[in-house]
């Protein structure tokens, strides 16, 4: 009985063991399109089995799983959509993200399903799994249906993320942002919307700019910010005192990043600054769980990964930012603030 006490709970082994499961109810539910169904209101399995061509004992499997998930509630046999569920899974919500969950379960999936060999090589699996190689992000994109859904899916992320990074510091003493490889203008609307004095540009590649326009022509603040479609690394860069770039760094080699940033710099005036959006790790590396495991989706289907705010500032000191400081956040992304001298 004495030895029975040294042996450690297996718990954090079997959660792991089964945390690829409960991704997968998520994938499967918004992929049969279950929470678009229950979006027009609450049903009972039959009735649910009838409209999404589904095996009444199968469909409660996942059903009842998604209620333990907390993304579906069972009272008396119907079934209803939680708040989250309304607001993030559904078809006809802006805030959604199932582009993202889409991609993730039809792209990233088997891309995952390499992570040995991507470890053992250092490289990412497009070649291995699809027998592709080339420009990394054109194989995102195969048809505009597939690149709007997923734009839509990072605009649900974006409306999570920005508003929290534009009021991480303060940008009221600035005149103009832009914002490279902006996507759907999310953060440039999130900033202009928080200081009034604040012009936006967004800056993405001609594919996603319709997008974009679409968007921010929605918001409250369209009169200030516009989009100009161009590659940040080729073409020349609009004239700004800031320069955000969410979600970019992590994803392309050190030598592109520099590239990159020394670009920026040159562009801006003295005194100027660059936002970084990224997820911090923690100066051991050993943490937070949202940026290790996104530095390892980095390196299945990328060149890039997640850093400290230490690497971070290496990097822009690099090419003469200086000031560098970075501020932590509760949201899916963090910033990291440089200026120019």
């Amino acid at each position: 009985m004495a030895d029975d006490l040294t042996i450690p709970d297996p718990a954090p082994v079997l959660e792991l063991v089964e945390g690829f499961r409960r991704s997968k109810v998520l994938f499967a539910a918004v992929e049969l399109g279950v929470f678009d169904v229950l979006r027009l209101g609450p049903s009972d399995l039959d009735e649910l089995g009838t409209r999404l061509g589904c095996q009444t004992d199968s469909l409660e499997r996942l059903l009842d799983a998604c209620v333990h998930c907390q993304l579906l509630t069972k009272q008396h046999g119907t079934y209803a959509n939680t708040p989250v569920s309304t607001t993030y899974l559904c078809q006809d919500s802006p805030r959604r993200v199932t582009g993202y969950i889409r991609y993730s379960n039809t792209v990233l999936w088997k891309l995952w399903d390499r992570l040995e060999n991507a470890i053992r090589e250092g490289t990412h699996r497009w070649p291995e799994v699809y027998g592709w190689d080339g420009p990394i992000f054109d194989a995102f994109f195969r048809t505009p249906e597939s690149q709007r859904e997923f734009l839509l899916g990072m605009h649900g992320y974006g409306l999570i993320s920005s508003p929290v990074v534009v009021s991480a510091i303060d940008l009221s003493g600035f005149d103009t942002l832009v914002d490279l490889g902006g996507a759907t203008g999310h953060l440039a609307v999130a900033a202009c919307s928080r200081y009034p004095g604040l012009k936006g540009i967004v800056f993405d590649l001609p594919t996603a700019c319709p997008l974009a326009e679409e968007l921010v022509a929605q918001s409250a603040v369209a009169d200030r910010v516009r989009v100009q479609a161009g590659d940040f690394f080729e073409d020349p860069l609009p004239e700004a005192d800031l320069f955000a770039l969410g979600r970019i760094v992590h994803d392309w080699s050190e030598e592109k990043i520099l590239r990159l940033l020394q670009r920026v710099f040159a562009r801006l005036p003295s005194g100027g600054a660059i936002l970084l959006a990224e997820k911090l790790l923690w100066d051991d590396k050993t943490g937070p769980r949202w940026a290790q495991l996104q530095s390892l989706n980095m390196l299945v289907c990328t060149e890039g990964k997640e850093r400290t705010l230490l690497e971070y500032e290496g990097l822009l000191t690099r090419v003469g930012f200086g000031r560098v400081q970075g501020m932590r956040t509760n949201s899916p992304l963090d910033v990291v603030w440089g200026r120019k001298p």
